[in-house]
Parts: C-alpha cells; structure tokens; sequence
C-alpha cells in the first residue's frame, strides 16, 4: 500500500502539465498523510487543474459512521470492486508528489524507507476521485521495491498523464500496459513514523553513501 508521501511546490512544478492551479499553493509537505486535503490533476474540457482533494474515499454506499476512508485501490481488482470500478472509468486524478515513504517488516521491527525516481524527477502517480476525495491505485512491486514492500504505487511518466486522464482510453489497461519509471530508495529516519512530524529532514539518509537500485 502507500500510506505517506512527500510534495513540495507543487504549483511550481506542473506548470506545465496544468492550465491552472485552484487554491494550491506552493507549499512543502515532507508527510502527506490520509485526511489531509492534497494537490491532485483533474481534467476538463477547458484543460487540466490543479486542486486540492481529501485523501481517502468514503463510498457512498456506506452506512457506517466510521467507516475507514479507502486510501489505496488495487489495479488488479480495480474494474471489479463496487466502490472503484465506476472511478477509474469516469473519475481519474493523478497525485503529484516528490517521493513516497514505505515500510520494511522485519517480526515486530518495521524500518521506513524513502523513494523516488532514479532521475529524480516529479511523481505522477495514478488516482481516482469522488467527489472531493481521492485515492491511489498501487500495484504489485518491481523487483527492487519487492525487497521492502510487495506493492507500490503506479507511477506514470509524465507523457503518459493525458492519456491516462483520456476517459475515451480503458483506465486499468493503459496503467496495466504503461511503461513505468527506475526507482531508487534508501532508509531514513522512524521520526516519519509520526504524522505531525515536517520537516526535509524526514528524507534524510540515515548512511550517506547509501542508496538502492
């Protein structure tokens, strides 16, 4: 799953990706967590926008006054669960982010990792929304993420984001058949561990020299 990432100057940096950014701004958010209102691409007749959305889906199904909001949808299962499949065919977002935060299970000892793409470059990751929510679709690790956790996000190239927006396009077949960029990571700080901790520290390597392909 993906339960935490990392965006910094958003509107900054998908100037050109979007026509415009509403009530974003260029912030730094080093634990971007579920609840919190997140920038996200949305596409209209007009062009691409840049918005804030709530992290984490409520399905309008659901009675239950506490009901855990859905952070992740499962690519593999997408066009079957009743609270996604309407989603990815008329409701696609993409969430833009630096990198994202995972955790390696060692019995009782959970170790936090951060990643990013290898070229250093903005993450675009697949999405869906309802309303004023949203969540991410993971999917099964590459071989490399594998060694920490067995699923990740789905991280499209930038080239591949108006095609995936494309609602003419199958959603969960395009992710499916995209090519997907190198990641690299390497372990930093359990100060992550706390949602209230913000800082550019959290990314910090804990060995310098170290860093995962």
């Amino acid at each position: 799953m993906c339960g935490r990432f990392v965006v910094t100057n958003p509107v900054a940096k998908t100037k050109g990706i979007v026509k415009t950014a509403i009530k974003v701004e260029d912030t730094e958010n080093y634990n971007a967590h579920p609840a919190q209102k997140l920038p996200v691409v949305k596409k209209y007749t007009n062009g691409n926008t840049l918005e804030l959305l709530k992290w984490g889906i409520v399905p309008s199904w659901s009675k239950q006054k506490d009901f855990k909001p859905l952070i992740n949808a499962r690519l593999e299962t997408i066009d079957e669960k009743v609270s996604f499949k309407k989603h990815i065919k008329i409701h696609r977002c993409i969430a833009v982010a630096d990198g994202f935060y995972e955790w390696k299970r060692d019995g009782k000892e959970k170790t936090p990792f951060y990643f990013l793409r290898d070229d250093k470059k903005m993450m675009f990751i697949a999405g869906i929304f309802a309303d004023n929510e949203f969540c991410l679709i993971t999917e099964q690790a590459s071989q490399n993420v594998n060694e920490i956790h067995h699923r990740q996000p789905v991280i499209l190239n930038e080239k591949d984001i108006n095609n995936y927006l494309n609602l003419q396009i199958d959603g969960s077949n395009f992710l499916k058949e995209a090519n997907k960029p190198n990641l690299e990571f390497y372990e930093i700080s359990k100060d992550v561990n706390k949602p209230t901790n913000n800082s550019i520290s959290l990314i910090q390597k804990i060995n310098p020299k170290e860093i995962i392909m």
